[in-house]
């Protein structure tokens, strides 16, 4: 099954709109980029939560690994709100960088 990233950005984005709406939030350029930083901080705590490198703060290892795996999704979907509000086509990139390189 291919992923349509074009259409996985646009429903994000509507979710994303709706939040900053609710919560009065302005996503600027640096808005977003600072979003994706947390992310990325919240998925290395559920990482090393994990791998038993941090407290686990009572969780099971099967919500740990549910916690590591929202925040893989929670970076994701934040890197492509980055790339929608720079327009950019995140899926043409990836034809163009990665899938163009395959054997």
């Amino acid at each position: 099954m291919r992923v349509d990233l074009r259409s996985l950005t646009t429903q994000v984005e509507r979710v994303s709109r709706h939040y900053a709406e609710r919560f009065g939030i302005t996503r600027s350029s640096d808005w977003h980029l600072l979003k994706l930083h947390e992310e990325v901080g919240e998925l290395t705590q559920a990482h090393l939560m994990r791998q038993g490198q941090s407290r686990q703060k009572g969780l099971s290892a099967a919500d740990l690994d549910a916690r590591f795996a929202a925040e893989i999704a929670d970076v994701v979907c934040h890197a492509l709100l980055i790339a929608a509000h720079h327009s950019i086509d995140v899926q043409g990139e990836i034809e163009r960088k990665w899938l163009s390189r395959m054997p």
